[in-house]
C-alpha cells in the first residue's frame, strides 16, 4: 500500500490537491489528518493542514475515517469496498425485531439508526445584571472592540453557576471561525477573565448566530448516518478529532442506537470517536 502526504490551507484542499496529483477518485483512497489546519487567534499562531492519502491496497481497511461536516452538513461518503460484499454481511433486516418492540413498549431497547432527534430547545428566560453578568459583558465588549464588531451582548443564566452569552448582529461569520474554532477561544477567553481571582467558579457559553445548536444537530446527523454504514458494513468508523463536548454529542446521539456502541481513542487535540459494530 502506497501513500502521500499532502500540505495546503485546509484539509479539503490538501484532500484535492492529492486526488488532482494520483488521479484518483475520493472513493479510491483512504485519508489521514496528520496537522488539522489552524487558523489562529486574531490571525496569530496560523498552521496549514497536512493529510496522507494512501492508495493501491490489496486489503481492505478495518477502520475509516470520516470527517464531521462543516455548516451547512456535508453528506458523508457510502464506503465502496473493492470486493463485492457477502450477503451475509448485509445489514440485518430488523423489521421482526421491530414488531416484537411495538407491543413491549420497552424503553431500554435499542432503536435503529434511521431515526433521528431534535436538539432540545432550551428556555434562557429574560436576560440578567448581576455582578458575573456585567463582568461578562464588560469583557466582552472590549474583546469585540479590538475585533471591529459591533455585535450586542446579551447574557441569560439559564441554570445556577452557568452562563449563557447571545452575541447578536451581521455577519459575525468572522466571530465563529472555521467549526467554531474563533467562538471557543472567545469562550474560553471570557471563562477565565470572568473566573480569575475568584473563589467560586462559573460556566460561560458563549454562542452566536445559534451555531451551537446548528453545530450539535449536525453533528446528531452525522452520527447517525455513520451508525447505519456501520450496521450494514460491519466495521468500525473513526470520526476526525474532535473537543470533548462533540464527543459528548455523538456519543449521546448513538447510545440507544441497536448494534452499535461508541468510544473514544488518542489523546488530546486529537482524541476521536470510533463508532463500531456491537453484536
Amino acid at each position: 500500500m502506497s501513500y502521500i502526504d499532502v500540505t495546503a490551507k485546509t484539509e479539503d484542499e490538501a484532500i484535492r490537491k492529492a486526488l488532482e496529483q494520483l488521479g484518483l477518485d475520493r472513493d479510491d483512497v483512504s485519508v489521514e489528518i496528520l496537522e488539522r489546519a489552524k487558523t489562529g487567534f486574531l490571525g496569530i499562531g496560523a498552521a496549514p493542514a497536512k493529510v496522507r492519502v494512501t492508495y493501491e491496497g490489496a486489503q481492505e481497511p478495518q477502520e475509516l475515517t470520516v470527517e464531521a461536516p462543516e455548516e451547512p452538513v456535508k453528506e458523508v461518503k457510502p464506503f465502496r469496498p473493492s470486493a463485492p460484499v457477502p450477503t451475509r454481511a448485509e445489514a440485518p433486516k430488523a423489521e421482526p425485531r421491530k414488531r416484537e418492540e411495538k407491543p413491549a413498549a420497552a424503553p431500554a431497547e435499542k432503536q435503529e439508526p434511521q431515526e433521528e432527534r431534535p436538539a432540545p430547545v432550551l428556555e434562557l428566560g429574560e436576560e440578567v445584571d448581576d455582578e458575573k453578568a456585567r463582568k461578562i459583558k464588560a469583557f466582552l465588549a472590549g474583546l469585540l472592540e479590538h475585533m471591529g464588531s459591533a455585535a450586542q451582548i446579551k447574557v441569560y443564566q439559564p441554570e445556577k453557576g452557568r452562563y449563557k452569552v447571545i452575541l447578536e448582529g451581521e455577519k459575525l461569520g468572522a466571530l465563529i471561525g472555521r467549526r467554531g474554532e474563533t467562538l471557543d477561544a472567545i469562550q474560553q477567553l471570557t471563562n477565565y477573565s470572568v473566573n480569575r481571582g475568584e473563589r467560586s467558579r462559573v460556566r460561560v457559553h458563549v454562542d452566536a448566530e445559534g451555531y451551537r445548536e446548528k453545530r450539535e444537530q449536525s453533528l446528531q446527523r452525522l452520527a447517525l448516518k455513520v451508525a447505519g454504514k456501520v450496521v450494514k458494513y460491519r466495521r468500525s468508523v473513526t470520526l476526525e478529532p474532535m473537543n470533548a463536548y462533540e464527543r459528548h454529542v455523538i456519543h449521546t446521539a448513538l447510545q440507544d442506537v441497536a448494534h452499535v456502541t461508541t468510544y473514544s481513542t488518542g489523546t488530546e487535540p486529537n482524541r476521536r470517536v470510533i463508532v463500531a459494530y456491537e453484536k
